[in-house]
């Protein structure tokens, strides 16, 4: 959508605001990448987002001229806090772990059997974006549910409850959260049968919940631009790759707190490329260090020698916010776990659309652009068909180490359960952090300049 207040001869600066980093780059009208900036991401946002637009101008020795137009999009919400409350614990916890995969959600919690006030307090301080309340397999005694019900309902907190229970007793729990004024949203209920977990439909309801807190804090300046959600913005920088190469894309932007995969098939004659997206909000660089490790050894990706000795470094990088590597051996502790967090999120996706074969026979979930709804499996498997280029991007990858960047890159391209999906398709690293602000000049009428930066920058 092109922005009527924008003027296309002025440059623009492209802003991406995530959870520890707001990056600025400085665009030419022609495409032309003339500066770069990044500042750590401040509570309020602004502070931030200021340094990191004055930092991107001065860093091309722009003075007088057009004032440049910013574009911005974020993601700094982070992923959303699920906290699970069900009746029995195997269940639940398997439950929780499959509804949160690949919906930019990352659990933070479980709680089985009735609450009472110490769980209460411990689901409190957990501080969850929203609790999944689960009541077992159909036809159970709703006792348990019941009295769940009624003690979130008197719980202080202003996050919502998904309500996903068998339908017998869906009315009775529905109507005591409503009296204690609790947002509710019904689901089918993810464990209808013993040994059976049906996720989908709750993953859903999740990953719109994720996409409408991801942004963060909204502006509040008068006139200030509304922003859009990087993965948007990142997908729309897929879509104009994959015009500009001729091939399917596949995305995979590795972020402090998750990690985003957009597959984008090539342009049809009379459509767009569809796009399919999914978010791990389990995986990230930084507060998402922790669930790369644990998810990397699940995969067997991480051996426990190395697990060892990432320990000590993922518990740091966990704590230490918008912090760059102090050293080399730090720089390349970070490449490590991103090109594990790329691996496991491609393995995830690719699972997802039918590409290598599904360890979660529930399969995974979907979102597309837009952020809403499910793709239907003909839009799933459009969305990688063709995959001709993979591209690594996120600001862990700005690093001057052309060795390290390729063994990351190589760890991808002969991952043994990518092989059979990704032969012969080149991996390349998105080194200069181009692809978001491409995608922003595209949604707003600079698909030339879009265009120019990606051929210059990241083909070139």
């Amino acid at each position: 959508m092109t922005d009527p207040t924008g003027d296309p001869s002025a440059p623009a600066v492209c802003l991406d605001v995530g959870s520890s980093w707001t990056k600025a780059v400085l665009v030419l009208p022609d495409g032309t990448a003339a500066g770069f900036a990044e500042h750590p991401t401040t509570s309020d946002l602004h502070e931030g987002v200021d340094a990191a637009v004055a930092a991107a101008a001065a860093s091309a020795g722009r003075g007088a001229g057009p004032t440049p137009q910013v574009l911005a999009c974020s993601s700094a919400g982070g992923p959303l806090r699920l906290a699970v409350v069900g009746a029995e614990r195997l269940s639940t916890v398997e439950a929780g772990h499959r509804v949160c995969r690949s919906a930019g959600a990352r659990l933070v919690g479980v709680h089985t059997g009735p609450l009472e006030g110490s769980a209460v307090r411990e689901l409190a301080a957990q501080q969850p974006g929203a609790v999944l309340l689960l009541g077992g397999p159909d036809g159970e005694d709703p006792g348990v549910l019941l009295h769940n019900a009624g003690r979130l309902a008197r719980t202080r907190g202003r996050w919502p409850v998904l309500l996903a229970v068998d339908p017998s007793a869906r009315d009775d729990a529905l109507n005591l959260l409503r009296a204690g004024g609790r947002t509710v949203q019904s689901c089918p209920n993810p464990t209808p049968r013993p040994g059976e977990i049906v996720p989908g439909p709750v993953r859903d309801a999740v990953a719109a919940l994720y996409a409408r807190q991801a942004l963060g804090a909204r502006p509040r300046r008068p006139g200030e631009q509304a922003r859009s959600r990087t993965p948007v913005a990142v997908a729309d920088g897929a879509r104009a790759l994959a015009r500009l190469s001729g091939t399917g894309v596949l995305v995979v932007d590795v972020g402090s707190a998750t990690t985003d995969v957009h597959g984008c098939g090539p342009d049809g004659a009379d459509h767009p490329a569809p796009t399919v997206m999914t978010v791990e909000g389990d995986l990230g660089v930084r507060d998402g260090a922790a669930g790369v490790l644990v998810e990397g050894q699940t995969e067997g990706l991480v051996d426990p020698v190395e697990a060892d000795l990432l320990g000590p470094a993922v518990a740091a990088l966990a704590a230490s916010g918008a912090a760059v590597p102090a050293d080399r051996g730090a720089a390349a502790e970070d490449r490590r776990l991103a090109a594990v967090a790329a691996v496991v999120a491609l393995r995830r996706h690719l699972r997802y659309t039918g590409r290598i074969d599904a360890s979660d026979p529930g399969g995974m979930p979907g979102l597309p652009g837009s952020g809403a709804g499910r793709p239907s499996p003909a839009e799933r498997a459009a969305g990688d068909r063709e995959i001709g280029l993979v591209v690594l991007t996120g600001g862990v990858f700005r690093q001057r180490d052309p060795a390290g960047l390729a063994a990351v890159a190589a760890t991808v391209r002969h991952d043994p359960a990518l092989t059979a999906a990704l032969a012969q398709v080149d991996v390349e690293i998105d080194s200069e952090s181009v692809l978001a602000p491409a995608g922003l000049l595209a949604a707003h009428g600079r698909e030339r300049a879009a265009g120019a930066l990606l051929a210059e920058r990241l083909l070139g």
